[in-house]
Formats: structure tokens, sequence, C-alpha cells
């Protein structure tokens, strides 16, 4: 086996984004935890290992999504001339056996760590929640192989955006909130929205580049449904939504002006706006996949750094 191709398989370029719904979970979590205690030391959430387990824990869930991505599309041949980043199995340097195997060996580490984390956060005073964590570690993997494998992946119906969306959003900033504070503050939703909203926005990109393909090889994302002018109003409404939602939970509990210092990440988003909407050639969007994606990561390590000061 090729080391370096199940390197470039992995799309460590994809990581960034994963992580970044966990990171904002963890600071608010850790800020809640410090409001309310009674001591002088507070909570360094980089200290904290339930952090790192999830930060370890989704980058092995999407890792195996993007195993499985590859291994999806290069056996239906969705990949035979798609734009961007070459895609192994498709190009034969990585056979569809060899991908099998590295997945469920991905979902087994990854697994194991999930169990680390659930017992970290839950101990054996809260079984319920860890039965609950430890189904959604399951349904995420489920959710991770299904987007492109199988007759009935849902990559290729349209529902890729609202996997993205909760998993990347929902789960990742509420679960790791709630692995903190053992209760939902319904506040979090709105800056989970706003991650998940960002994370679908890097998947649209893709889709409205990879469109042309997409429809040959049937792959009815939904930018195939909804047509390219659609599809960048789409877009424009997930970035603009995702700042009025952070803006939102921002002011809902406004006490210092730091907390706006997020809207710095806001900067290349809104001019990724104006240049999806300018785009006449769909090959050219790839290198907006990479700013989308950091953007949404930096928006995410500003906004709890806000919330410290």
């Amino acid at each position: 086996m090729d080391v370096k191709s199940f390197i470039k398989a992995a799309r460590l370029r994809t990581l960034p984004l994963s992580v970044s719904g966990i990171i904002v979970g963890s600071y608010l979590g850790t800020e809640y935890l410090n409001s309310i205690s009674a001591s002088s030391s507070r909570i360094i959430v980089w200290s904290t290992p339930i952090l790192w387990l999830a930060i370890l824990t989704t980058i092995g869930f999407q890792v195996l999504s993007n195993f499985a991505n590859d291994y999806g599309d290069g056996i239906k041949g969705s990949d035979k001339n798609r734009t961007g980043e070459a895609r192994m199995v498709a190009s034969g340097a990585i056979s569809p056996k060899q991908m099998k195997l590295a997945m469920i060996v991905t979902s087994m580490i990854t697994l194991i760590i999930a169990l680390v984390l659930i017992y970290v956060a839950f101990d054996k005073d809260n079984f319920g929640y860890s039965i609950l964590f430890f189904a959604l570690g399951i349904a995420s993997i489920i959710a991770a192989i299904k987007y492109t494998v199988g007759k009935s992946a849902y990559g290729y119906s349209g529902f890729g955006d609202v996997f993205v969306f909760v998993f990347f959003g929902l789960v990742s900033v509420v679960g790791s909130y709630f692995m903190y504070t053992k209760f939902i503050n319904f506040e979090i939703f709105l800056p989970a929205i706003s991650v998940g909203l960002l994370s679908t926005a890097v998947l649209n990109l893709n889709n409205l580049r990879d469109r042309e393909e997409d429809i040959k090889n049937d792959k009815n994302t939904l930018v195939v449904k909804l047509g390219t002018e659609k599809g960048k109003k789409y877009h424009y409404f997930l970035i603009i939504t995702a700042l009025v939602s952070t803006i939102i939970y921002v002011f809902l509990d406004f006490t210092s002006v730091y907390q706006l210092v997020f809207l710095v990440a806001f900067i290349p988003l809104l001019k990724n706006i104006k240049t999806v909407a300018q785009n006449k050639v769909p090959a050219e969007l790839d290198t907006e996949l990479k700013k989308v994606a950091l953007s949404t990561f930096l928006f995410a390590i500003l906004l709890g750094i806000g919330h410290i000061f």
C-alpha cells in the first residue's frame, strides 16, 4: 500500500473545517463553566482532554467520510473527469478492496477514541448520556459511509447539505458544549447554525464547481436540482444567514466589544460571495473551497477568543 496515496485520500485540507464546530462548542462550554464556578482558577479550553479527544474523534469521522467519498464515487465512475484534487480509487492508486479495508480500520479506531471521549466526559454517573453519544457516534459512521456508498447514497439525491449542516454544525457544536455543561442552552444553537451553514457553503462551492460532471454521472446534488444561478443565491443565503445568526447570539449576552472580533473572519467570506456572483468558469471555484474552509476555522477560533475577553 502506498501511504502517500492514503494521505491524499484523507484530504487533509478538509480537517480544519471539520473541527471548527468542536472548537466553538468547547470554547463556549468551558466559558460557561468558568462563569458559574466559585473557584478563582479558570478552565483553559486547550488543556481539557475533552477538546483533544473530540477533535481526534471528529478527524476520524472526517477521514472516514473522505475515504468513503473516494470509494463511492470511484466505483460509480463519478470521479473520472473531476476538477480539483485527483481521487485515489478513480485514478487506480488505491484499489476498491484496499479502500474498503481503510474504511473499516478508520471506523474501528475512531469508535475506540469516541468511547474514551464518552467515558472522560460522562464517567460512570451519566450512563444515559453515554448511550446517547455512543448512538451518535454510530450514526456518524453510518452517515459518513452512506454519503456516496450504496444504491441509496444520499449525496446522490441532494441530501448532502442536510448531512453537513446537522453533523458539522448542530451535532458538533451542541454535542461538544453538552459534554462540558451536561445541559443544553438553546442559545448555543445559534453559533451551531452558523458553523453548519458555513460548512454547507463549502459543500455548495464544491457542487457548483462539479455541476456539469455531476449531471453526467446522475449525481443529483442540490445545485444540480436548483441550477447554477439558484445555487449561487443559495450560497449567498448560507453565508449571510451564518453571519446574522452569530450576531444575534453575541448580542443576546453582549458584555464586550471583543465578542465582535469574529467579524474579521467574514471579510474573506463576503469577498467570496462577490467571487461566486462573478464566476463564469466553474473550475475556478476550486481555490475558493480552501478560503471558505479556513475562514470557517478562523471564525471558530475568533468567536471563542472573543468570549474569553
